[in-house]
């Protein structure tokens, strides 16, 4: 789906255009109050402006004008530039701007932000000299950054549908382990194998870019925002790197192609198990072995207990609480929350096999089937504790068993 050459991303100039139409509705209104409306691009950089004339002659004068660059590089502290720098609106009164020249404006801004990258594309603003702004100042910029919001929330839903059908072709053709993931690293979809190595579910469309997954796995991420910052200025590019996943104690090898559609780059398709294009530089100390705990913290009485991995047949969840099966009895664990165990011992064969179950693969000692084809895991613990296994997780179970 790449194409010869991608073009600026199409929502910045619609957020351009919608903010420019909301600014310029409200010009008399501001203009009435001695003020003025800016908006910004990412840069700072003023794009146009509306307000009373007076205002604006001195605004010129001090450089708040088109052209002109006000991010807090460019300018120290200021409503739009600390706008692009914060996530929420920022109000800047006299005094608190950087430099003394802009001591008689009040300014109010707020960016408007990618709903997937969540990087700045626009600013609004507005400013008055030498009077307080109204109190409806601050409203009215958040009613029309929430009304900006939701259109590219619906154009990023879009992005996640075309995400999802390019995976699908992808994994017609392919028998690699398979996912898409937009160009902030969170999965929109991933198949069986995929899943199982990002600690993700399988074969579950994340379109909305809310409910999407983010992995595990910091190598990924790393690795997929360098292939869309490539991807951006070649479009051909495609990459590759080693990384570790869940339940693996060698790196294993990734490709990342990146997949456009109207010359506007949404994400990329990885591949896992197989390597093909350019290098992906490694983070620092990255595809290293990490360093796995030796000790599982228990409570018994008043005294701790510190357990050998081996000694940890599964961990159970009641409430708030984690229960730990145990060569030495059945004794609750120091951390509170199976998410909180879970992902300390992930990468030390430990399997989240159920939402209330974490098991030692090394301890289950039979797997039993259901007549409807459900598993039950029978645990090596002296009880011949049968743990069940969740629809949803058989997959990554008969994966990592090898059965």
């Amino acid at each position: 789906m790449a194409v010869a050459k991608p073009d600026p991303a199409p929502e910045h100039d619609v957020v351009f255009a919608e903010l420019g139409f909301r600014a310029a509705s409200v010009a008399h209104e501001v203009g009435n109050l001695g003020g003025v409306v800016t908006v910004t691009d990412a840069t700072g950089r003023i794009l146009a402006e509306w307000g009373d004339q007076a205002t604006l002659a001195r605004a010129t004068d001090a450089n708040l004008a088109p052209w002109f660059c006000w991010s807090e590089c460019a300018a120290g502290t200021n409503g739009m530039g600390t706008a692009l720098e914060a996530h929420g609106p920022v109000l800047i009164r006299g005094a608190e701007h950087w430099c003394q020249a802009f001591h008689d404006w009040f300014c109010e801004g707020v960016a408007v932000r990618h709903v997937v990258t969540r990087e700045p594309i626009a600013v609004l603003n507005i400013s008055c000299w030498r009077s307080q702004l109204p109190a409806s100042a601050g409203s009215w910029l958040a009613n029309a950054i929430t009304r900006t919001q939701r259109m590219l929330t619906r154009r990023a839903r879009d992005s996640g549908a075309e995400l999802v059908a390019a995976f699908s072709q992808a994994r017609a053709r392919s028998t690699a382990g398979l996912a898409a993931l937009d160009n902030a690293g969170k999965v929109v979809i991933a198949d069986e194998t995929a899943g199982v190595l990002m600690g993700v579910p399988a074969a579950t469309p994340a379109v909305d870019p809310t409910l999407r997954w983010r992995p595990g796995l910091p190598e990924l991420i790393g690795a997929v925002r360098y292939a869309s910052k490539q991807a951006a200025r070649n479009p051909g590019w495609v990459g590759s790197t080693q990384i570790f996943t869940r339940l693996a104690d060698e790196p294993t090898s990734i490709t990342i192609r990146p997949v456009f559609t109207s010359g506007h780059l949404i994400g990329n398709l990885v591949s896992f198990g197989d390597a093909d294009g350019a290098p992906v530089p490694r983070a620092d100390g990255a595809a290293q072995p990490r360093p796995r705990p030796r000790r599982v913290v228990a409570t018994r009485d008043n005294r701790m207990v510190l357990l050998r991995l081996p000694e940890v047949s599964f961990a159970e969840s009641e409430g708030n609480d984690v229960w730990l099966s145990t060569d030495q009895g059945r004794l609750r664990a120091a951390s509170a929350g199976l998410d909180k165990f879970d992902g300390e011992l992930a990468d030390a064969g430990f399997l989240r096999v159920h939402r209330r179950y974490v098991v030692n693969l090394s301890r289950v000692r039979e797997v039993e089937r259901g007549v409807k084809g459900e598993l039950s895991l029978v645990m090596d613990d002296g009880g011949n504790t049968m743990v069940p296994v969740s629809r949803r997780n058989v997959p990554a179970v008969r994966r990592a068993l090898d059965i």
